[in-house]
């Protein structure tokens, strides 16, 4: 195997490996009966004809670019680690952290990575996809707020995507 496949077999296997501590016991069980419902013939992978398949079965008739939208986004066969990875960016729903700091540092303006949180809640309940008071203090109990009123959204970002 050449040096460049083995870095590349390497890279899959990192980015694969922690995919399991992303889901609790219960989940990869009800994850694992999807994948099996989906995996009509029960060869490890989903391919076309299952998408297909599962897609017919509830109602849809999708067109091949649908399909092949969908299988595109996998970089490689999908097996059931492939299919938890995937399944595990779907349901965390969140932009990739460079793009969260992005859309906090204009409201920093002197780039210390926080921002006044009464400033920020004016701005995020009337600008914009307004968000509500209650969806504000949700996201507030998951940050850093210092004593002055500042928000950590740094520290916020990094918890978001990585955990505590």
């Amino acid at each position: 195997m050449s040096v460049r496949r083995q870095k590349k077999a390497k890279r899959a296997i990192r980015q694969n490996s922690n995919v399991f501590a992303m889901f609790d016991q219960k989940q990869i069980v009800e994850l694992k009966e999807a994948f099996s419902l989906i995996d009509h013939d029960t060869d490890g992978f989903i391919d076309r004809e299952d998408l297909k398949d599962m897609l017919a079965s509830l109602g849809q008739s999708p067109t091949e670019e649908y399909i092949e939208d969908m299988i595109a986004e996998a970089p490689g066969s999908i097996n059931f680690t492939m299919f938890l990875t995937l399944m595990g960016e779907k349901l965390s729903g969140t932009d990739p952290e460079h793009e969260i700091l992005q859309a906090f540092e204009c409201f920093d303006e002197s780039g210390t990575g926080m921002c006044n949180a009464e400033e920020l809640r004016e701005w995020m309940t009337t600008m914009g996809d307004r968000f509500t008071d209650d969806e504000v203090d949700i996201m507030f109990k998951g940050a850093t707020i210092d004593r002055d009123g500042n928000f950590n959204y740094r520290e916020f970002a990094r918890v978001l995507k990585h955990g505590e």
